[in-house]
């Protein structure tokens, strides 16, 4: 698994981990509905701004992998180049011996 796969799991697991405490931490709590809306409101008013830093990270690991993809091609492209002209030397230099 590559390092920006990790880092998108992660982030994907801490949404999901948050989301799944907030609710069992609502069910549970000792406060009452009115304290609890109130949790709720200041939480939903949070969301926006969860949401921007989430799209930020996003966009950053997405940004890491495509220069990635691109470096891995490039490198994938150069091998093969430098093996496509030993391909031809070689047959070069077979024909030249087969010619003696």
């Amino acid at each position: 698994m590559s390092e920006d796969q990790k880092n998108n799991s992660f982030i994907l697991g801490l949404i999901i981990g948050s989301s799944m405490a907030t609710v069992v931490t609502l069910l549970l709590s000792p406060r009452n509905g009115s304290e609890n809306r109130q949790v709720l409101k200041k939480t939903a008013q949070a969301l926006p701004e969860m949401a921007q830093d989430l799209s930020s990270s996003l966009e950053v690991n997405r940004h890491r992998l495509s220069q990635s993809a691109l470096k891995k091609w490039d490198n994938t492209l150069n091998r093969l180049k430098v093996a496509i002209a030993a391909g031809i030397e070689a047959s070069q230099n077979q024909s030249n011996l087969d010619d003696k």
